[in-house]
């Protein structure tokens, strides 16, 4: 989880660092810093940012704070280099959270010397092909962000079967470029071996008719 913040000087050092430093205005109440909280941590294990500093600030706790950076509601985020606001987000859009910190990122990175990034569709023949049974969702196995996601883990959890998951609302290049690469418009998809099954109603289409569990085992 991102470190917490509890005073105003542990705040000035960590955004003064030359690193990236993610900061999540925060409060224990609104469910939707929760959320963010979880699109943190998964980016924070990435290898790509390993270097970042992502950290959750009590907004209510730090008024001061809030207050000079201009919070006027949680979740709020922050981006800091060298004590200087890069830019912002202002509510639980993991996308754009995902968007920015990949953008800061790499704009570090190319001080220097050219980045050269990883062609897309690479990319994702290597997260298609991470586990036998890959499913792209929006949330992760554990916290479901959407009624066809929780549906389609559920069923998924009840065969057994060893699957891995994938958070589409984490990275959007990844959330756009599958729809195009396997032509397939919407989500949760399910992959076998690295080839697309389908989604939610193909998926209780199978259950019905005896095949899922086979399939799954391949």
């Amino acid at each position: 989880m991102p470190v917490l913040l509890s005073n105003a000087d542990l705040f000035a050092n960590t955004i003064k660092s030359d690193s990236l430093s993610v900061i999540h205005f925060a409060a224990d109440w609104v469910e939707q810093c929760t959320q963010v909280n979880d699109v943190l941590d998964t980016l924070a294990k990435e290898a790509d940012y390993s270097d970042i500093k992502f950290c959750t600030c009590p907004a209510e706790d730090l008024s001061e704070l809030s207050l000079k950076y201009k919070i006027e509601a949680v979740p709020t985020i922050l981006l800091f280099r060298d004590s200087r606001e890069l830019d912002r987000v202002n509510g639980a859009d993991a996308a754009k959270i995902t968007a920015k910190v990949k953008e800061h990122c790499q704009s570090k990175k190319g001080v220097g010397k050219v980045h050269e990034k990883e062609p897309l569709e690479n990319r994702l023949k290597q997260l298609i092909n991470k586990h036998n049974v890959m499913l792209f969702m929006k949330g992760d196995r554990n916290t479901p962000r959407c009624g066809f996601s929780k549906q389609i883990i559920a069923i998924l959890n009840d065969t057994g079967v060893s699957y891995d998951t994938f958070d589409i609302l984490t990275d959007e290049e990844v959330r756009q470029g599958l729809k195009t690469y396997s032509d397939w418009p919407t989500y949760p998809q399910l992959y076998i071996k690295g080839e697309l099954v389908g989604g939610l109603d193909i998926v209780k289409e199978m259950l019905a008719a005896g095949d899922l569990v086979s399939t799954l085992q391949g």
